[in-house]
């Protein structure tokens, strides 16, 4: 084949390539998924035994293992929908109620307790009382 007629179909498919890809770029992309506040009210907590099924419940649910140890846990009219391991781990969410606005929630709610917790350990009761404002 002669290189002037390869390189005439390598231009022409380049510029049809080009032609695709922008035609992708230029539709309409959705909107942004606003996050809205629940309505419901939300109460965050440390997990107790009693909510040993609740975590197993969610761990089957995103097919994750559950979590060993301590979680921050969002309840919402009196079922727990989020869980966050304390000590690191993947967060755990029902996948069938709106939980992505508890998010920030959890995450600073375990920093407020890993800093009150570090606090505590460097200084003693004092420390302890520093952290929670009473000294």
């Amino acid at each position: 084949m002669h290189p002037f007629i390869s390189e005439t179909i390598v231009r022409g498919n380049q510029r049809e390539l080009e032609r695709m890809t922008s035609d992708v770029y230029r539709r309409r992309r959705p909107p942004a998924v606003r996050q809205v506040p629940a309505k419901e009210p939300v109460l965050l907590r440390l997990t107790t035994i009693r909510d040993v099924e609740a975590l197993q419940r969610l761990a089957q649910l995103e097919c994750l293992p559950e979590p060993d140890g301590r979680c921050v846990v969002a309840e919402v009219d009196g079922s727990v929908v989020a869980a966050l391991p304390l000590r690191g781990g993947r967060l755990l969410a029902d996948p069938f109620r709106p939980t992505a606005h508890l998010v920030p929630l959890l995450e600073l709610r375990a920093k407020q307790l890993e800093a009150v917790s570090g606090q505590a350990r460097r200084g003693g009761i004092r420390g302890f009382a520093r952290a929670l404002g009473l000294a």
